[in-house]
């Protein structure tokens, strides 16, 4: 059954994509966009002063919140910090009160990252596994998710979008990669011992397609490829797809002072697992780090 979808962010690179995937597959998508606008596939919103269109979110089935400020910026910059942080509980909250004030109860997938389970080591972790402490991007991410509430206190269907890196040429971060590995310059960052989740632009796609698409799954929603791989054996993944060598790492106070307030995540270990997907009857087209970095090349 055609669904009508409602995105924040949809012009951004994820944005983008599943829009168009979306409509590939027979639905309408409105975008919320923040300047004034008369055209049917898109209403105006302003959520730092709370305001959007009720028809438009009241007629919704599916509401999605990929909307916030980039996070490839400065990590010593407080402003691009704050940035960060307002930018995804602002936008998150808004809609979610929106979703709680509507008759209809639309699902709500609210974006989030994997980095809310913290470092964690070698430890699996599945959307059963609790939060862990961790450095800006962990903090970000639980508030995030609380923002939320209200949506989820009113028993609408939420799903929580815990997104890892998506590797693909056109976005960071493997636009940057591509390039150092093919200068030579690759690099495992510290010991490399640390677990680096990801998943491809299609996988990503697909998975929150499904997500719209199937009503049984709500919670959190890891989207990562199954078999999450170290930090040392990505870079040796990427050396070899692009037919150079990695043999330099990158020491792990020099990882602290350049990655500033990022570092935590940068050097940090999350073995995550795609549980809920994979039991949601998703099937990953990219599961291991050289399928993953495979489709990322193209």
């Amino acid at each position: 059954m055609p669904l009508n979808v409602v995105i924040a962010g949809s012009s951004g690179f994820l944005g983008t994509h599943l829009s168009a995937e979306l409509v590939r597959r027979g639905h309408s998508v409105v975008a919320l966009v923040r300047r004034p606008t008369s055209a049917p596939d898109e209403s105006t919103w302003d959520p730092y002063a709370g305001v959007y269109d009720r028809e438009v979110l009241g007629a919704a089935d599916v509401v999605v919140n990929l909307a916030g400020a980039p996070t490839a910026g400065n990590p010593h910059s407080g402003k691009w910090a704050r940035e960060l942080r307002e930018s995804r509980v602002t936008t998150t909250r808004v809609l979610a009160g929106a979703v709680a004030g509507s008759e209809r109860r639309p699902t709500y997938l609210a974006g989030n990252g994997i980095s809310w389970y913290g470092d964690r080591g070698a430890e699996v972790l599945t959307e059963d596994s609790g939060p862990g402490a961790g450095g800006l991007l962990t903090d970000v991410s639980h508030e995030w998710q609380d923002a939320a509430g209200p949506a989820v206190d009113a028993g609408a269907r939420v799903c929580f979008l815990r997104t890892s890196p998506v590797m693909d040429r056109r976005a960071a971060p493997l636009k940057q990669l591509r390039l150092l590995f093919r200068l030579g310059l690759g690099a495992r960052l510290g010991n490399g011992r640390q677990y680096m989740p990801m998943i491809s632009l299609r996988d990503w796609v697909g998975a929150v397609a499904h997500l719209a698409e199937h009503d049984d799954v709500s919670g959190p929603v890891n989207l990562c490829c199954p078999t999450t791989p170290t930090n040392a054996e990505f870079t040796d993944a990427l050396a070899r797809a692009v037919s150079r060598k990695a043999l330099l790492a990158a020491p792990a106070f020099a990882v602290r002072t350049g990655a500033g307030d990022l570092a935590a995540e940068v050097l940090g270990s999350i073995n995550a697992r795609p549980a809920v997907l994979e039991g949601a009857g998703y099937r990953f087209s990219d599961r291991t780090v050289h399928e993953v970095v495979r489709a990322g090349l193209g």
